[in-house]
């Protein structure tokens, strides 16, 4: 035992430091190559922005997962790349600087001064044209084969293969396609440009070019509305139209992107909103703001495509309660084309708070849809408060609704807006009314309320004059409470129908009560609420998009309609009105008989 040799200290050392030095490796290997991957990627990322900044197409980020295409450029299969969303242009990643030396995007004006209005020639870009689009010289489906081919002009839209195209093709001017009447042209704008050099200012004569059917488009997107779909939609509609037609709202203001109106002629621009109400409301806001400046007669007609939560402005002018993509972006171009022009009253809201020594400024709003206080407030006030905590977690149209139902709950069991009649003294043209034990009081200028509920008409057989939008009056109603108000919106109840006036006016004597007007709710004191007509706004309606309730709940005034000229419109609507228009007894007999049908009600 004595004889065995033992091993040496540095041997036992010289092991552990192997053991050691692999397990540092086995550690730190990994992490390294983490941090040099995440390095090459970052480098990879700045560079691409890079380019996408100096360059001059529009450049957004894709990959194989999100559109499956193939390069302009090298003909392969993009894994990761970019796509260009005014020309339709897609490249792999290594191959950007090329695609920018070898193609060009589409040129919102012609450099050359001196062409003709009518000399635009195809722009043709080849591969990845969209499904189901034809040749247009062999009539065959074009894009089928799994390989970059056929061609695409990025500003008719037209399709050809590549056996069909021909030189006499190639040189062939361009008519702009479908949406030649919406579109602005390049050398439009060249030659607005060199007119403005030269100091005049009479655009029609160009226009007269254009045809009498020419209405150019203008496109306000609110990238942040609803489900966060305008992002996409700008790029949708660059293709498709010119793309100075085409506003990001959130970055160019409605006050400045309109003043591209003041460029086109006389009484022929329109608008497409896209957005929520909320985004609408601006919109005019800008609108009136051209009045104020002396550009009435540059003034367009706006039309809507609802991408908000509620859309109740939408839906009364016939757009739908939400787009969801539901429909190609081009039907809905061919929608704004076929629009009929409508007027909108538009209501200024005044807040005055109680007291002489109040130094608060007077409160202004304008109102385009409704305005309330009461359990609707309430539940818009506490969805805005939360949203506004987290903006993140509101992008979805479902969970939102879900939130204000969740809100609407609480306050069915709460009551905090009740005995609201000991609160407020209500006054219709002038004229006290008094108000049974309600919880809400809501003013309407439009058909549709709280997500695509007929306030006013309600439900049963009794007749009711029709909400409009464009008579010069409101139509004000009360709920008892978020009980009521979810059985109004699922048909189960009428509302309280208070009347129809000109003018709105209600005191607030004491606590604090939610209001909100057209969804901007907030909390306000003792105050006088003052409703008068402010101005009108000139709409686009569309009528392809009723639903069967408006069918019916229409059908025998629009019959009348057609025939009658406006002069008779005008009369059969006062008679229409003087039925329930506050004059005294009329005024009673209305509230005595809601009170009744609510007591057999419930």
């Amino acid at each position: 035992m004595e004889g065995e040799k033992r091993p040496a200290p540095y041997e036992g050392l010289f092991a552990d430091g192997h053991l050691v030095l692999w397990t540092l490796c086995s550690v730190l290997l990994p992490v390294f190559i983490t941090f040099w991957c995440s390095l090459q990627r970052s480098r990879r990322q700045l560079h691409r922005r890079d380019i996408f900044r100096k360059s001059k197409h529009g450049w957004r980020d894709t990959d194989l997962f999100s559109h499956p295409t193939y390069c302009c450029v090298c003909a392969q299969h993009i894994l990761q790349g970019a796509f260009c969303d005014c020309c339709g242009l897609r490249v792999d990643e290594g191959c950007l600087k090329k695609a920018d030396k070898r193609f060009h995007c589409k040129e919102i004006m012609l450099k050359n001064d001196s062409k003709a209005l009518d000399a635009m020639h195809h722009h043709w870009i080849r591969g990845n044209v969209p499904l189901c689009s034809y040749c247009v010289v062999c009539k065959q489906q074009c894009g089928s084969q799994p390989k970059l081919c056929d061609y695409r002009c990025i500003w008719c839209q037209k399709t050809v293969h590549d056996e069909c195209m021909k030189n006499s093709l190639k040189n062939e001017q361009c008519d702009f396609g479908e949406f030649k009447n919406l579109i602005i042209p390049p050398s439009y704008l060249t030659s607005i440009n060199q007119m403005r050099k030269d100091k005049k200012t009479d655009y029609a004569v160009l226009a007269s070019k254009l045809g009498k059917q020419w209405t150019p488009l203008i496109i306000l997107a609110n990238s942040r509305s609803g489900t966060n779909m305008g992002e996409g939609l700008l790029g949708e509609f660059r293709i498709l139209l010119n793309p100075v037609q085409v506003f990001d709202v959130t970055k160019t203001p409605p006050v400045k992107a309109l003043q591209l109106c003041t460029l086109l002629p006389y009484y022929s621009a329109r608008v497409l909103v896209c957005g929520g109400d909320g985004t609408v409301g601006w919109v005019l806001d800008a609108v009136d703001e051209m009045k104020i400046k002396g550009q009435e007669k540059y003034i367009p007609q706006v039309a809507v495509l609802p991408l908000g939560t509620g859309n109740d402005l939408s839906n009364t002018l016939g757009w739908g309660t939400g787009y969801a993509g539901e429909i190609p972006v081009a039907q809905v171009l061919r929608n704004v084309m076929e629009a009929d022009g409508v007027k909108l009253d538009r209501w200024k809201v005044q807040v005055t708070n109680k007291g002489y020594y109040n130094l608060r400024k007077l409160k202004e709003f304008t109102m385009n849809n409704y305005f309330s206080v009461g359990p609707d407030a309430l539940m818009a006030l506490n969805f805005h408060a939360h949203r506004e905590k987290a903006p993140s977690l509101f992008s979805s149209r479902i969970l939102n609704k879900a939130v204000y139902l969740f809100y609407g709950t609480k306050d069915c069991l709460v009551q905090e807006c009740k005995d609201l009649n000991k609160k407020v003294e209500l006054e219709l043209d002038g004229e006290r009314v008094e108000l049974p034990n309600l919880e809400g009081i809501i003013v309407l200028n439009i058909g549709y309320w709280g997500g695509g509920c007929r306030l006013w008409e309600g439900m049963g057989d009794e007749t009711y004059p029709l909400a409009r939008h464009d008579d010069g009056l409101l139509e004000v109603v009360g709920v008892y409470g978020s009980f009521h108000c979810a059985q109004i919106q699922v048909k189960l109840a009428n509302p309280f129908r208070i009347g129809q006036a000109h003018t709105v006016r209600l005191i607030l004597k004491c606590s604090m009560m939610p209001m909100q007007v057209d969804g901007e709710p907030w909390a306000q004191g003792p105050c006088t609420v003052t409703i008068t007509h402010k101005t009108h706004a000139l709409m686009l309606y569309f009528s392809g998009e009723q639903t069967d309730d408006d069918i019916s709940s229409t059908s025998d005034p629009e019959d009348t309609k057609e025939t009658e000229g406006s002069g008779q419109r005008k009369k059969r609507k006062e008679k229409e009105v003087t039925g329930l228009k506050l004059d005294g007894s009329p005024t009673s007999l209305l509230i005595k008989r809601q009170c009744q049908q609510f007591k057999k009600m419930y």
